[in-house]
C-alpha cells in the first residue's frame, strides 16, 4: 500500500475513535500534575498562566463556533464511513485554513495541556494532534478531491491545511446562525468547563493529599454546567436551535 493510500486508509479508523484514542494522553497528563510547579493556591504568576491556558482553550472552540456557525447546507458532514458534501466551502474561516475545525480541536488541547503548569506537555500534546489530525485530514482531502475536482485542486493551492493565512481571509458566502451554535457546540464549553476543574482538582490532590476546590475553577465549571444543563434541556424539549440543513442557504 503507497503511504499515502495508508493515511487515507488509517483515517477512517481514527476518525471512527477519536472520542477514546485522546484518553490515551491521560497518563500524561497525570504525570504532570504529579509534578506541577505551581503551588496551592497557586501564586499570581500561576494563576495569570492558568487563565491564559484557558482563553487558549477557549480560542480553540471560537474556531470551531465560526466554522459549525457559518457552514451552508450540506457542508457541515464529518463522515468517514460516508462522506457527502453538496459543496466546497472556500470562504469565511475556510479561506484562511483549510481544516479549522481541527485546528481548533488542536489549540483547545494544547490550551489545557500548558493549564498543567508543565512545559513539555504543550509540546507533546501539539505533535500528537498533529500526527492524529493529518490522517484524518488526508481522508478527507481524498474525498474532496474526487468530488470536486479542479475546484479542490484550486482551493487547496491558495489556502494552507493547517497554519492559517490571515491575508487570504474572504467574507463569509453565509450568515452565521447562531442557532447552529448553540445546538452543537454546548457540549465543548462544557468539556473545557469540567476539563480545567478536574485538572486543577488533581493538581492540588497531588500536592497536599486533599480535595481543595479552587473557588475560581470551581466557579468556572459550574458556570459551563449550568450553560449546558439549559442547552440541553432546550435541544431536547423545544425547537429552539432546530434548523433545517435540508434548506439552501438562500431560504434561510
Amino acid at each position: 500500500m503507497k503511504l499515502l493510500d495508508h493515511f487515507t486508509h488509517s483515517g477512517d479508523g481514527l476518525f471512527r475513535w477519536r472520542g477514546q484514542l485522546p484518553l490515551l494522553l491521560l497518563p500524561l497528563f497525570l504525570a504532570a500534575l504529579a509534578s506541577s510547579p505551581w503551588g496551592v493556591p497557586p501564586s499570581t504568576a500561576a494563576r495569570v498562566l492558568q487563565v491564559a491556558s484557558v482563553l487558549v482553550a477557549l480560542a480553540g472552540l471560537g474556531i470551531r463556533i465560526v466554522a459549525v456557525g457559518t457552514a451552508p447546507a450540506g457542508t457541515s458532514e464529518r463522515s468517514t464511513t460516508n462522506p457527502r458534501a453538496s459543496m466546497l466551502r472556500t470562504t469565511g474561516v475556510y479561506s484562511v485554513v483549510r481544516h479549522p475545525l481541527y485546528v481548533g480541536n488542536t489549540l483547545t488541547a494544547v490550551g489545557l495541556a500548558c493549564f498543567t503548569g508543565a512545559w513539555y506537555l504543550p509540546l507533546i500534546v501539539c505533535l500528537a494532534g498533529v500526527l492524529y489530525h493529518e490522517r484524518i485530514c488526508a481522508r478527507e482531502e481524498a474525498f474532496l478531491e474526487d468530488r470536486f475536482g479542479d475546484e479542490f485542486r484550486d482551493w487547496a493551492a491558495r489556502v494552507p491545511a493547517a497554519i492559517p493565512r490571515p491575508a487570504g481571509y474572504a467574507p463569509s458566502s453565509t450568515p452565521f446562525w447562531w442557532r447552529r451554535v448553540l445546538g452543537r457546540e454546548f457540549h465543548g464549553l462544557m468539556v473545557i468547563g469540567s476539563a480545567v476543574f478536574v485538572l486543577d482538582l488533581a493538581r492540588a490532590g497531588f500536592a497536599t493529599g486533599r480535595l481543595v476546590f479552587d473557588p475560581v475553577w470551581t466557579s468556572f465549571f459550574l458556570a459551563t454546567a449550568a450553560i449546558f444543563v439549559v442547552c440541553l434541556a432546550l435541544k431536547k424539549l423545544t425547537r429552539v436551535f432546530h434548523v433545517d440543513d435540508s434548506r439552501p442557504a438562500a431560504a434561510r
